[in-house]
């Protein structure tokens, strides 16, 4: 995707987020975050967004986060965090050096992705608050979403922060699952000591989690059950994808 399109995404996914929560009773429980208020949702994407602003404009994570926010009221604070970081976002070279987390890609052109791909997801998370329709995510987004969550998210997590993954990987040899939603599809193997996440050929694997990416997507980042997608091969390595994923989007 062109950094044009996750702006795009970004701001229609805000919208719809704001519109959600400004509509939606603010101490309404998320279904997919259970120890937060829809008021908890609206300021930890606003950390989020403020968090992100200060990498990028000072260069560093910020030392001490979050800062106190709680004063602010959750919508004034939304409004205000989301006016800073696009201002960033689109005042910066997407080539332009930023702090952050992921080493292969430090810069504004990461944080551009992960902010798209954030928001879409704690949009949904605001829809399932509310009681609300979802609307659905573009194919595009979704298939995008599908590999920053496995590679980005999974596998980069595993080989830089092994020690969060040391149980699950108790009996990994190599098995894996092919992911596949909209045309594309990805090999998802469970090695020794890290998951690897390869372009997938074919759709010969031990298992296969497959459906719209939209419904895809969301089963990863256990937004949906596994009704939502069609699931076949060995039932245990889906659980551990799973459960793997639990601990990589935390």
């Amino acid at each position: 995707m062109q950094n044009t399109r996750y702006l795009e995404c970004l701001a229609s996914d805000y919208r719809r987020l704001r519109e959600v929560v400004t509509g939606g009773p603010l101490d309404a429980v998320v279904p997919s975050c259970p120890d937060w208020s829809m008021a908890d949702l609206a300021r930890h994407v606003a950390q989020v967004y403020l968090h992100k602003t200060e990498c990028m404009r000072h260069g560093v994570e910020p030392e001490s986060w979050p800062p106190d926010l709680a004063g602010e009221e959750p919508i004034a604070l939304l409004d205000r965090a989301y006016a800073a970081l696009t201002h960033e976002l689109t005042s910066r070279s997407p080539d332009a050096p930023a702090a952050g987390w992921y080493e292969p890609d430090p810069t504004v052109g990461f944080w551009i992705r992960r902010m798209a791909q954030e928001t879409v997801v704690h949009r949904i998370d605001a829809e399932l608050a509310a009681g609300v329709p979802s609307a659905t995510v573009p194919d595009d987004l979704a298939v995008d979403g599908i590999d920053e969550v496995l590679e980005v998210c999974l596998a980069y997590a595993t080989r830089s922060w092994p020690e969060y993954f040391t149980e699950l990987m108790v009996g990994n040899d190599g098995r894996g699952v092919v992911v596949a939603g909209g045309g594309s599809r990805w090999l998802v193997r469970f090695d020794r000591d890290v998951v690897t996440v390869r372009p997938a050929s074919t759709d010969e694997a031990d298992a296969r989690v497959s459906g719209d990416p939209d419904a895809v997507l969301r089963w990863l980042w256990r937004r949906v059950d596994d009704d939502a997608v069609r699931i076949e091969g060995e039932k245990d390595l889906v659980v551990r994808l799973r459960q793997l994923l639990g601990v990589a989007t935390l």
